[in-house]
């Protein structure tokens, strides 16, 4: 017991000190058959893996409120993403990961993602489309290139209902995202943001505990549920604030081998509008 949380700290440490080095991401063990552009990882993905820079913490961990559950505010720009199966509501967070919300925005605003499909569905895990070949294998940003991965720890989480860019590692990122869909954490996962929580003085590497994994996330990830061992990996850019009955309707649908739906769940149009 004491030893694996050692080593879940040390993997803590290696996964978001400032010197932490750049390295491949490992294959969705539940999708060998995926292509390197479609590589969001799944329920065994190496932590040490990850990249982010510590400098990107900020005086909000000492505080109780989580931006991704912070109120609503009227003129708000949010986007509505029409789909068969029901409406999903999302609000951005342009200050944390502007890049990734503009190319979002300009995409849903220029028609890019209407008519395409949720290509790979994993139930309580996410919802992944914003590929126009809907093979995971497509997709461009609007910059004409992949762009920087945009990590905002602690601010933005894998929590229930994040929407978030994938890649096929770090700095990959063109026009596929994802919908965490995942209302509880495993017990290992609970076990180890426990003592996070209880021991936010912990130290290693220069790095404490807190900076990265304050106790209100911890506790939040307990209660909502999530992926926590995306973070650092992917970047969050936006939150389900309603729809999250559809997401989950959407994550129960039957799929193949390669986790793509039998009958195809389509995103009919997105919209951008302003939060009345």
């Amino acid at each position: 017991m004491k030893k694996r949380l050692i080593l879940a700290l040390l993997a803590f440490t290696m996964m978001f000190s400032v010197a932490c080095s750049k390295k491949e991401n490992t294959e969705d063990s539940t999708t060998t058959n995926q292509t390197t552009s479609d590589e969001t990882s799944d329920e065994t993905s190496d932590e040490s893996s990850s990249q982010a820079d510590a400098s990107n913490t900020s005086d909000s961990n000492t505080s109780n409120e989580l931006l991704q559950f912070s109120e609503i505010k009227q003129g708000e720009e949010i986007a509505i993403l029409k789909t068969n199966y029901g409406d999903i509501k999302i609000r951005f967070f342009k200050e944390q990961a502007p890049k990734a919300v503009e190319n979002f925005i300009t995409h849903a605003k220029n028609g890019y993602y209407d008519g395409l499909i949720f290509h790979r569905v994993i139930d309580d895990f996410m919802i992944q489309g914003g590929d126009p070949t809907g093979t995971g294998m497509g997709g461009e940003s609007i910059y004409g290139e992949p762009f920087e991965n945009e990590i905002s720890i602690p601010n933005l989480r894998h929590f229930n209902g994040a929407l978030s860019m994938a890649n096929s590692g770090p700095d990959t990122n063109g026009s596929q995202f994802f919908i965490v869909q995942s209302d509880s954490v495993s017990n290992e996962d609970k076990e180890m943001l426990k003592y996070y929580s209880e021991n936010q003085e912990e130290e290693q590497n220069g790095i404490k505990v807190k900076e990265v994994y304050p106790s209100n996330v911890c506790e939040k990830y307990i209660e909502v549920g999530g992926t926590p061992w995306l973070d650092g990996k992917h970047t969050v850019f936006g939150q389900v604030y309603e729809g999250m009955d559809v997401v989950d309707k959407i994550a129960s649908v039957k799929v193949d081998e390669n986790d793509k739906p039998l009958e195809d769940v389509i995103i009919e149009s997105i919209s951008i509008e302003e939060y009345k």
